[in-house]
């Protein structure tokens, strides 16, 4: 006998005893992120077919360039958050600053709109990474820019979309881990993770190795003891890196393993965003079980400063990153 498929819906109900402050709009906002997901999901999965594929020549805040699914994601996100009524602003990597929408919404979201874009034209993974705040401004009036400056241990939900050979939603509102795949025979996302765990240690580093003479000197003993050639002469770990930070992190959180990105030479701070990037995953590695850093110095207690703040960042099996951390010490 099959067991009973549970549906994103039907478990974000089931689970409204989670979420202590709310009267059902935090779980009204995950399913309709949900919701843009599906729809993000249709137009990349045709993306070879239709006009939607390479640059619109523009840059976003970053300096990056702008691909056509990064701008129609991000507007779908902004689309669907707006129409929810649940949101009372939206801050993007895709824009400067951040969007005030319903001044009586309880909640403000930060996200990467389509991470890895630069992966979109190739048909590598890519992702959706979101993360949740209930606001610290005045309900009634419009949001604030310190709702979104928040440490990212006041989460109140965090997630990610992986598009990949299969779609997956992986999110979390302080209770552990679940994943949800899309069965695109009834358009519904589906439990089939249920409270992921991640092992403590594992066989995978993923860093971008191309930049190794720019790491410090801590950094490039922890890949030497990666390879095998340290004094502790272990098995050599394998490296797997993908280029969109959801895939990899996802891949180590089920398998095990660790995410590295440092600061290097030319970026002090590293490349990754602290509001929308390193906080809602450092949120789902921590509650998986892992661990997540900047330096010496958990995620989640850092207090970013602006919306678009870097900073290194290493997380995944909570052994791999206490080690790597113990090289950087000794920098």
């Amino acid at each position: 006998m099959r067991n009973k498929v549970i549906t994103l819906d039907e478990f974000i109900i089931q689970k409204q005893q989670d979420f202590p402050f709310a009267s059902g709009e935090l779980s009204a906002l995950l399913r309709d992120i949900g919701l843009a997901a599906k729809i993000i999901n249709r137009e990349i999965n045709k993306a070879g077919l239709v006009d939607i594929l390479g640059s619109t020549g523009s840059e976003n805040v970053q300096g990056e360039e702008v691909q056509k699914l990064d701008e129609f994601a991000d507007s779908q996100l902004i689309s669907s958050l707006k129409a929810s009524g649940e949101c009372c602003g939206v801050a993007s990597e895709e824009n400067d600053d951040f969007i005030p929408l319903a001044n009586n919404a309880k909640y403000v979201v930060s996200m990467d709109p389509l991470d890895g874009s630069s992966n979109i034209d190739v048909n590598v993974s890519i992702g959706t990474i979101f993360s949740i705040y209930r606001r610290i401004s005045p309900i009634g009036k419009p949001c604030t820019e310190e709702d979104f400056l928040q440490k990212g241990k006041a989460q109140v939900a965090a997630g990610y979309v992986v598009y990949g050979s299969s779609t997956m939603l992986v999110y979390t509102t302080g209770n552990g881990v679940n994943g949800f795949t899309l069965d695109p025979s009834i358009g519904e996302f589906c439990l089939s993770h249920p409270d992921i765990q991640t092992p403590e240690n594992g066989k995978y580093y993923s860093i971008n190795q191309g930049y190794r003479s720019k790491f410090s000197d801590g950094i490039n003993q922890y890949i030497d003891y990666c390879q095998g050639y340290t004094a502790e002469k272990i098995k050599p770990l394998g490296l797997r890196y993908i280029g969109s930070m959801v895939a990899d992190v996802h891949r180590n959180l089920i398998k095990g393993g660790i995410f590295m990105y440092p600061d290097m030479q030319g970026h002090p701070s590293g490349k990754l965003r602290l509001v929308y990037e390193c906080n809602p995953l450092g949120y789902i590695v921590e509650q998986a079980g892992g661990k997540a850093s900047s330096n010496n110095q958990r995620i989640l207690d850092l207090k970013p400063l602006e919306l678009h703040e870097r900073t290194p960042v290493y997380m995944g099996s909570k052994n791999m990153v206490e080690r790597v951390l113990s090289y950087i010490k000794t920098d």
